[in-house]
């Protein structure tokens, strides 16, 4: 086998994963269950890669619009490639169809997952090589019963995990105050972070960030719109904690107008948002190079999705604030992959095997599936 074979089949599912809760974030929530797109290349000996779009409608746009993208659009221009070829694929992904960062994720991940198992190599070692052997874990809490975020809390000590990001500016600021001194109270010993994807309005925003700022969490992360650039600049003058960019910073363009006009300290980097591993690290190495933190985020994902964020954030020196690969353990009722996720003493252990060193389970693909798309 070789990078030089063809790939012969690109297979798609659109799952339906139920979840364990209801979680609220400032641009929307989520329950019941969430919709992943699986894409699966194969190539001419029979190696496969599989790759996962997690898109959620508010963020980066709608389970419908991942699997067209891959399905119609890009499709054509896979099936019959050199496994090889990924920068030219991609590169023919970006002029085939606008956005749908989560579907050239999907593809990216994919062909490197292929082309790690042809090779016998993990895609860590395809993104450069590794720089750690385990990724700090955070869980974010986003219950509207606080109470079961408690109960979460304390399974999660007790797994060893010490990073929780609190989800705010959904409710009122005296709800948020409440959790934050809560959690200072009975559990000081904690890592606490605060999101607010967005929730907060300009009028209250200085306030707001303030105040969460005085409890000494590690760090409030984008307290406004995503274009609200200059309202971005104004709250980091205002407070002595960093401010983290999310929803403001997609990709490598985004990352060089947020460094030009100094909105944030840090930020979040995921690969439905980037458009695929490389992008990613790409937005990492920008960031550090201009004095900033990041951290590896995600959407709503299984622990396929999850495992191509370990891979980049192992490949990443300047991801340094840990990962928030929860779900596939702590969120989804049950996950896809053959094997659990790799948490370990409130780690993320980085793979050693082939490709994403962890296969999907099949059966749970046509068990989940709402639409799929199956080469005979």
């Amino acid at each position: 086998m070789s990078a030089d074979e063809r790939i012969v089949a690109l297979d798609l599912w659109l799952l339906k994963l139920p979840v364990a809760s209801q979680r609220d974030h400032g641009i929307g929530s989520v329950a019941g269950a969430v919709e992943v797109v699986i894409v699966r290349l194969t190539s001419e000996s029979g190696a496969v890669g599989y790759g996962e779009a997690s898109p959620w409608s508010v963020f980066t746009g709608t389970p419908e619009a991942a699997y067209a993208a891959l399905d119609r659009y890009i499709r054509p221009f896979v099936v019959g490639a050199r496994v090889g070829d990924i920068a030219a694929i991609m590169e023919r992904a970006r002029k085939a169809v606008a956005f749908c960062t989560d579907a050239k994720a999907a593809l990216e991940t994919a062909l490197l997952d292929l082309s790690g198992r042809i090779a016998g190599v993990p895609v860590w070692l395809l993104l450069g090589g590794r720089c750690r052997d385990r990724i700090p874990l955070s869980c974010s809490l986003a219950d509207p019963d606080f109470g079961a975020d408690l109960a979460l809390v304390e399974r999660l000590k007790a797994d060893g995990v010490g990073i929780v990001k609190l989800k705010a500016g959904v409710r009122d600021h005296p709800f948020d105050m409440m959790r934050l001194e809560r959690l200072a109270a009975e559990h000081g010993d904690l890592d606490v972070r605060v999101d607010y994807n967005q929730g907060l309005s300009p009028g209250e925003a200085s306030r707001a960030v303030r105040d969460v700022a005085d409890m000494g969490v590690t760090f409030i992360e984008q307290p406004v719109r995503h274009d609200q650039f200059a309202l971005m600049a104004r709250l980091r003058d205002e407070i002595d904690v960093p401010l983290i960019a999310d929803e403001s910073v997609f990709g490598p363009e985004d990352m060089m107008r947020a460094v030009a006009e100094g909105i944030c300290d840090g930020v979040s980097v995921k690969i439905m948002k980037s458009g695929g591993p490389r992008r990613a690290l790409t937005v990492a190495e920008m960031a550090a190079a201009a004095g900033l933190t990041a951290y590896g985020g995600d959407m709503f994902e299984t622990g396929l999705a999850h495992l191509a964020g370990v891979h980049t954030i192992a490949a990443a020196p300047a991801i340094t604030l840990g990962c928030e690969f929860y779900q596939a353990k702590y969120y989804l009722v049950d996950d896809i992959l053959t094997e659990p996720f790799p948490i370990e003493g409130g780690d993320v252990v980085v793979p050693d095997g082939p490709g994403l060193g962890i296969l999907p389970d099949e059966g749970k693909l046509a068990h989940y599936a709402t639409a799929s798309t199956v080469s005979a």
